[in-house]
Parts: C-alpha cells; sequence; structure tokens
C-alpha cells in the first residue's frame, strides 16, 4: 500500500511539474515553507543526538526537584474569596463554631468549592509560595486566623493530616526529566541563534 502511495505521488508530481505548477508563486512559497520545516526537523533531531544529557545532570536535576517539593505531604483545606475583608469575616465564623466545610461553598475555586475545599494530598511545591509557606506552619486541625494573599486572591487554609511524602524513583521519571531538559536547552540554542540573526 505504501509503494502504491508512491508512485501515485511520483506520477502527480511529474504530471503537475508538465503543467507547469512547481513554478507558481503559491508553489514554490509552499515547498520552500516544507522544506524549511524538514530541515528544521533534521536539525533538531541532530541537536538531540550531539547534546545528550549526562546521567550527572538528570540526577542532579532530579535531587533539585524532590528537595524543592519536601519530604512531606499536607491534606489541606482552603476557602479563596477575592477580599481580605471577606476572607476575615470567614475566620471570625470559623471562631464562632461553623464548619469549614459549608463556609467554603463561598470559594471562588471551583475545583474545591464542591468538597468542602478539600485540595487533597499535595506537597508543599505543589502550591504558590505564599499558600505553602503558611501551610507548613500550621498544626493538624489548625485554620489560618490571619488570611493568606497569593496571585489567586485571599485565602483562609485548613491542615487536617501531614504524612511523610512518596516521591517516585529516579528511574521513574528520568525519560520525562530527559525530554524536559533537552528541550530546555534546544529552546536556549534556539534563542542564541535568534540573537544572532538578522532578520529583515
Amino acid at each position: 500500500a505504501i509503494r502504491d502511495r508512491l508512485i501515485t505521488l511520483e506520477i502527480v508530481a511529474q504530471e503537475a511539474n508538465r503543467r507547469g505548477l512547481g513554478k507558481s508563486a503559491d508553489t514554490r512559497s509552499q515547498i520552500e515553507l516544507a522544506n524549511a520545516n524538514i530541515l528544521a526537523q533534521a536539525f533538531r533531531v541532530d541537536y538531540f543526538k550531539a547534546h545528550p544529557v549526562s546521567d550527572d545532570a538528570l540526577k542532579a536535576e532530579f535531587e533539585k526537584i524532590k528537595s524543592q517539593m519536601g519530604d512531606k505531604e499536607y491534606k489541606a483545606r482552603h476557602i479563596l474569596v477575592e477580599k481580605e475583608a471577606e476572607a476575615k469575616e470567614i475566620v471570625e465564623k470559623l471562631k464562632k463554631g461553623e464548619k469549614f466545610e459549608d463556609l467554603a461553598k463561598a470559594s471562588k475555586d471551583p475545583g474545591s468549592k464542591d468538597r468542602g475545599g478539600d485540595l487533597d494530598w499535595n506537597q508543599p511545591g505543589g502550591f504558590v509560595k505564599p499558600f505553602s509557606d503558611a501551610m507548613v506552619k500550621l498544626e493538624k486541625g489548625k485554620y489560618t486566623e490571619t488570611p493568606v494573599q497569593s496571585n489567586f486572591g485571599w485565602h483562609v487554609i485548613q491542615l487536617e493530616d501531614i504524612r511523610p511524602a512518596k516521591f517516585p524513583e529516579y528511574d521513574q521519571i528520568k525519560p520525562n526529566l530527559e525530554k524536559r531538559m533537552q528541550e530546555a536547552m534546544f529552546e536556549k540554542a534556539l534563542a542564541e541563534m535568534r540573537a544572532k540573526a538578522k532578520v529583515e
């Protein structure tokens, strides 16, 4: 089937050339673009072959990510609101004995509001810094009596539990890590090439 398709493609291409279609400006620009895409892909493949990521670099990045994520997981709830005054009002209601799960219905976080603000188990590195900084200081069962501001708004956070983190083994994430590091190197190389190029 592949052979037949290639034969048909060649026959049609030859006929198009006989009719002079390969000389039109539109066709020439499409051929040049296709040629540039093929060369760019070839360059990409060649770059990855010529710039493998060493095991030492991969292991160092693995350890860096592992340390950033932390060695504990936290099960937390939060209520996210637009204004600090709203968050302070929620804190006052909590102090009066109202349930966190009920107050979470007013949260503007659609992913957790219908689950009582539950964010499930996460490592600190999975949250924005102001949130994680406040969360790790809490005792189990306690909530932030001072609202926490992030780029999302104002949070009232409750810590439910803490457990040791289960971080994936190096061999499990090595392929994805290698791909990510190669992509970062490639993007850097492209940026350097663009900086040196004369674009008219």
